[in-house]
């Protein structure tokens, strides 16, 4: 069975009569939508009276426009994002002398304190 593209869409109502909805859409396109979103079926802008004051092409130009595009960047390898090798100073090798003289590695390699 073949695909058609451009297939009409209509439908039967409870009433018994058909109703082509591509059609219908096309018919109320430049009719203000209800509520308070100032456009109308098509995505235009609406001003004072209903009139058009941007068109739906220019409101999605900038919408692309604004958003940044999507990086074709390769991922970073791990050896790029290591952290460079930084040396310590002297208070932070005090501390670890300190940690060392604490706590010592026992036979089942858990690490208990010093005297225990």
């Amino acid at each position: 069975m073949a695909y058609q593209k451009n297939q009409q869409k209509t439908y039967r109502t409870m009433q018994g009569k058909m109703i082509d909805m591509d059609l219908l859409r096309k018919k109320n396109e430049l009719t203000p939508a209800v509520g308070n979103a100032k456009v109308n079926a098509r995505g235009d802008e609406l001003g004072a009276g209903g009139k058009i004051v941007k068109k739906r092409e220019d409101v999605v130009g900038e919408y692309y426009k604004s958003t940044r595009p999507v990086t074709k960047e390769k991922p970073a390898t791990k050896k790029e994002q290591a952290m460079p090798e930084q040396e310590l100073t002297e208070n932070e090798k005090e501390l670890f002398e300190d940690f060392d003289d604490e706590w010592v590695e026992d036979e089942d390699g858990n690490f208990v304190k010093k005297g225990e």
